[in-house]
């Protein structure tokens, strides 16, 4: 590996704690863009620059720069915000964006089309909402997601609370953002020795760092993706600790062997009230060892894959101050939404909506942003992003249930009657037109795909049976398309790699499983799988978990299988 620090590094090291030129770029008129170093920086606020690639050619052909526009994403620990800042996210939407919202795999928001000079009006307007972008990107910890879990309404709180403190713990504290932004005066350390960033430095994280938290047997927050895993562990009814693992990251580079998807190891118990400690004390460990020299080996996953879990747990020791105690008995049995009406054991009620990739609009078919407004004015709990791109209206009473219900009805949400298990349970990033790393399309695809698979599936009397789909633009599986069982990821236009084998739980990864083909291809592929699992399945036995029983994919192959396909 190279020892010379990559561009990354040397940008956020000269950055004076994340300021750059950002502030005198958004002042620059002359263009709708800002400097490519300060791109870098602004990742660190929540906020990428993109591109309507849609219109690239047309104004190329125009002699006109790229129409620049950015995306911003918040901070949402939990995915949990009220009715009030639900109306206020849907006015920014009008704003200062492109009149939509999306909810994304990591259980918060994000607004598309903002250009330049309506960034720091959106800001100030989530500020005025209690809410803010700081750290929703970039090389630091990024939103902390958990388990929406409605059934358990004490534990759920406890998890929502432990969320926030280390959301809150990890948030970069630079001045930058309140100076970028918001419009403060610079704030001079007050020592000389004490610095802005006590915890980052000045040179932030080798790479991005992600936590989740989850409650058995549900793990729909795909727990074992992430940096660090906390896997809750309740005894009569108490959240005593978690089960910590490590080394979790979705994403590969194509072509390069050494990038890999890769799931957490569960290394070890800590007790609750140790574990905000424990997480700071575990991007400690990344951030003074993670690699800096090679940004495709720079996650938490290699370092673990490099080092191994016994080395892992000798330097949480060392950091923490106390080893952690023995891994505990769990069972996960689910990584999906529950939708429909639930009940908590606290006797509030809870409605999990399906949101076709997260995307809230008002559209001919559903005006599900109106819908949405309506309700949030007159619903007295919280709405709760789930991190499979779904919205559950939270802790309704008795009382209200039936009047949240009369606008679902009469705006068509509950798409139960409409849509079947596999369109319901499918995801998707954004892609094209915005996203500049998409080599083929994912959002605007997935409808006809999933219309295309129901067929299939109609065709062998599979027509009420879930199968887990998901779809990227590219193989940085911002939908966590390694641990689906049908998983693609896009290799050029009109092109996928089919991934095939993941289960229903979250616990077991896909293998390539054909590179670089088309629909056509795709569908012909599996039409004779979805035969043989119709004729062949056990009883309750998941699509995922039949073609690995049957040999049709072997889940024992090593990691690399994520860059060669089965032999055709």
């Amino acid at each position: 590996m190279s020892h010379t620090l990559p561009e990354a590094e040397i940008i956020k090291r000269e950055s004076n704690y994340l300021r750059g030129t950002i502030a005198k770029g958004l002042d620059d008129k002359a263009t709708g863009a800002i400097a490519d170093s300060d791109n870098k920086l602004t990742k660190f606020h929540g906020a990428y620059q993109q591109d309507d690639r849609d219109r690239r050619d047309e104004r190329r052909r125009q002699r006109l720069e790229p129409l620049h526009m950015f995306m911003v994403r918040l901070r949402l620990p939990g995915g949990v915000l009220t009715p009030e800042q639900w109306l206020g996210l849907d006015q920014i939407a009008d704003d200062c964006a492109n009149h939509t919202l999306r909810l994304t795999t990591r259980q918060t928001f994000q607004f598309h089309g903002v250009y330049k000079h309506r960034m720091r009006p959106l800001m100030r307007a989530l500020n005025a909402l209690g809410l803010d972008t700081r750290g929703a990107c970039g090389d630091v910890n990024r939103n902390v997601v958990s388990n929406v879990n409605p059934h358990r309404s004490r534990v759920h709180a406890d998890i929502h609370r432990y969320s926030v403190a280390i959301s809150k713990r990890l948030k970069w504290r630079s001045n930058a953002y309140a100076e970028i932004w918001l419009g403060d005066e610079r704030v001079e350390a007050r020592g000389e020795d004490e610095e802005e960033e006590p915890f980052y430095g000045h040179f932030y994280l080798p790479r991005k760092f992600k936590i989740a938290l989850a409650v058995p047997p549900e793990n729909d927050a795909d727990v074992l993706s992430n940096d660090i895993a906390l896997i809750a562990i309740v005894e009569d009814d108490e959240l005593v600790g978690f089960n910590v693992g490590v080394g979790g990251g979705m994403g590969m580079t194509y072509g390069n062997e050494a990038t890999h998807p890769r799931l957490a190891d569960v290394a070890g118990f800590v007790p609750a009230d140790q574990v905000v400690d424990a997480c700071e004390a575990i991007a400690a460990i990344q951030r003074d060892h993670g690699c800096r020299t090679e940004r495709t080996h720079a996650r938490f996953k290699y370092t673990i894959a490099d080092h191994g879990v016994e080395w892992f747990l000798e330097r949480f020791a060392e950091y923490h101050g106390a080893p952690m105690a023995p891994v505990r008995d769990y069972v996960f049995t689910h990584n999906g939404d529950r939708f429909g009406w639930v009940e908590g054991d606290n006797g509030n009620q809870h409605l999990t909506l399906s949101i076709r990739s997260g995307r809230v609009q008002d559209t001919d078919a559903l005006r599900l942003r109106t819908a949405l407004r309506e309700i949030a004015r007159v619903h007295t709990g919280e709405f709760r992003v789930t991190c499979n791109q779904n919205l559950i209206i939270a802790n309704v009473s008795p009382e209200k249930k039936a009047e949240i219900q009369t606008l679902v009805d009469h705006y068509g949400l509950d798409d139960g009657s409409r849509s079947t298990p596999l369109a319901r349970n499918a995801m998707s990033c954004v892609a094209f037109p915005t996203c500049a790393l998409a080599m083929a399309e994912s959002e605007r695809y997935l409808p006809s795909l999933t219309d295309r698979l129901d067929t299939l599936m109609a065709g062998h009397g599979l027509a009420n049976t879930p199968i887990n789909v998901r779809v990227t633009g590219c193989p940085n599986g911002c939908a966590r398309p390694y641990l689906a069982e049908i998983g693609l990821t896009g290799k050029t236009l009109g092109k996928y790699n089919l991934f095939l084998g993941g289960d229903q739980r979250g616990e077991r990864m896909n293998r390539l499983y054909r590179e670089n083909i088309d629909e056509a291809t795709i569908l012909s592929l599996l039409d004779p799988l979805f035969e043989r699992f119709a004729a062949e399945r056990n009883n309750g036995e998941g699509f995922g978990d039949f073609l690995i029983r049957s040999g049709l994919v072997d889940a024992e192959r090593s990691p690399e299988v994520f860059h060669r396909a089965y032999a055709v």
